[in-house]
């Protein structure tokens, strides 16, 4: 028996079926009235929903659950947390009225510097590949689909529209398709999105041998694959190579293109055919939910938020702890000085196409002070400017406040954008003047990094007596880190990296016991 997307198929004309393989606006494709085909609407990911208010690319979306970025979850190690995330998620696209949500990104982070490293989960594919499986087993358990991303070798936001990466086969298939391969075997992604960049020469939108040969030949991949936004050079080689949706539309020159190529016998209609089955077939699939299910009626944004904050808590990792200065014991604590801008605007994601417009926002300044005694002097300097620059002034009263405290919470950090590499792994030059300064002069000086790659730390990790590493940890982060501080959870995360975890280390996951061990980032 034939499925309905191929009874549509068999009743579409030609202009129908180029109108399938290309977008109709920025986030959706075309339908077809007159069969009963509608459109499928997609949105950003992957630690929130990204659903524009008015249409526009990268204008203010709708208020939805921000979560962790990438590297955060990542550090969890927990797939069954990283499930529920899946799930809560796919309830929200439901809300949204979205049927595909554009993630995960499970890219190698070949570089410390690049400016997507937020969105990717790990160095190691092992890692990636599991953590994204379960993710998208959760979101499609809502009958909503997935675009996993960006497929493939594509690593660095310099030059990413044109650079090649050349890579042997026996490092591509090691290292770079390793995540992709076992993703797609293990959780059946609806779709799979063509990275920007060229790979040994070729467009990847345009490149058989990753989109059809490897892919659909050896892992048997069923879903469509569509492009990055802009990312496709010539359409009737992508087609031809098994790019079967062009993001976003109109492409109207596209589709011209696809129809002269048609006409001459450049392309043949079968080709054709088949990209449009392969959208349809995705199209079907949406249609299977009906409404929310049983176990969904009770669901709202205030249990995503508290899933937030437990994947917020999962993921920070507990880089030093002299003396056993953390927890700290709120009742008894006669001062505390909290320094830094970041306490009070807090670093909870990156920027680019994932921002996401938190539905709620916890400040971690408005947090601690709940955990402590109403008798505690407490004591708050900015530390640096809003653009991170080194301020004499504001670094001067930071350290007089800090003098006066007997213990001190030092927030600094930095945060990641789409479209630009870091210049190195520095944090912001006010920041860690503040770090060097501070934790020179006082011997209780927790810090608080917030970032979503590797950083340098050398110049200050020394004088610092505790370092806890909150990443990008999303709106609920403010609750999260004043829980981990004051011993109410444990800083459960692993340094990203690690292939395989010690048993020892796995113990101390499970126990409840408020673990001192000291987990380094390596630095590549």
């Amino acid at each position: 028996m034939s499925s309905l997307a191929e009874k549509w198929l068999g009743q579409l004309t030609l202009d129908e079926k180029i109108s399938l393989v290309a977008g109709k606006d920025l986030w959706s494709t075309s339908a077809v009235e007159r069969l009963g085909i509608p459109s499928l609407c997609m949105t950003d990911g992957p630690h929130g929903v990204r659903k524009e208010q008015d249409g526009t690319l990268l204008g203010l979306s709708k208020p939805a659950t921000c979560f962790p970025t990438s590297s955060g979850l990542a550090s969890s190690w927990n797939v069954e947390l990283m499930e529920q995330i899946g799930v809560s998620l796919g309830r929200e696209c439901q809300q949204l009225g979205v049927q595909i949500l554009l993630g995960p990104g499970i890219n190698m982070k070949r570089s410390p510097l690049c400016g997507r490293n937020f969105e990717y989960y790990s160095e190691d594919p092992f890692l990636a590949g599991e953590m994204a499986a379960v993710f998208i087993r959760g979101v499609q358990s809502r009958n909503i689909g997935t675009s996993l991303k960006h497929y493939a070798c594509y690593n660095t936001e310099f030059e990413r529209m044109t650079i090649s990466s050349e890579v042997d086969e026996r490092t591509m298939r090691e290292i770079y398709l390793a995540a992709f391969e076992r993703v797609v075997k293990k959780a059946g992604p609806w779709s799979i999105m063509s990275s920007y960049n060229k790979v040994n020469g070729t467009y990847a939108s345009e490149n058989r041998l990753l989109l059809t040969d490897i892919l659909r030949g050896e892992w048997n991949f069923s879903g469509f694959v569509m492009s990055d936004w802009l990312a496709v050079n010539d359409r009737v080689k992508a087609l031809q190579a098994g790019l079967d949706l062009e993001m976003p539309g109109p492409a109207m020159s596209n589709a011209k293109q696809l129809k002269e190529a048609l006409h001459s016998g450049e392309l043949a209609e079968e080709a054709l055919d088949g990209a449009v089955l392969n959208v349809l077939s995705a199209v079907e699939k949406s249609l299977g939910s009906t409404g929310p299910a049983p176990d969904d009626l009770d669901w709202s944004l205030e249990q995503a938020h508290r899933l937030a904050r437990t994947a917020a808590e999962e993921s920070m990792v507990l880089l030093k702890n002299d003396n056993r200065l953390l927890p700290l014991e709120p009742s008894g604590l006669p001062s505390i000085a909290i320094i830094g801008r970041n306490a009070k605007y807090p670093l909870i994601q990156g920027g680019g196409s994932s921002s996401i417009n938190p539905s709620c926002l916890e400040i971690p300044f408005d947090e601690i002070v709940k955990m402590l005694d109403p008798g505690t002097q407490i004591i708050y300097a900015d530390g640096y400017d809003e653009d991170g620059a080194d301020n004499q002034g504001l670094l001067s009263e930071a350290v007089r406040a800090a003098l006066q405290a007997e213990v001190v919470l030092l927030f600094a950090g930095s945060t990641e954008l789409e479209g630009n590499d870091r210049e190195s792994m520095d944090l912001p030059a006010g920041h860690s003047a503040l770090l060097q300064a501070v934790a020179s002069v006082h011997k209780s000086c927790v810090v608080v990094l917030n970032n979503g790659s590797a950083v340098d730390m050398r110049g200050w990790i020394s004088d610092a007596s505790a370092v806890l590493e909150a990443w990008l940890p999303g709106q609920a982060g403010g609750s999260a880190l004043a829980r981990l501080l004051f011993g109410e959870v444990n800083p459960s995360g692993e340094a990203v990296g690690q292939s395989v975890l010690s048993e020892f280390s796995r113990r101390q996951r499970q126990d409840g016991i408020w673990r001192r061990i000291i987990y380094r980032i390596p630095l590549l």
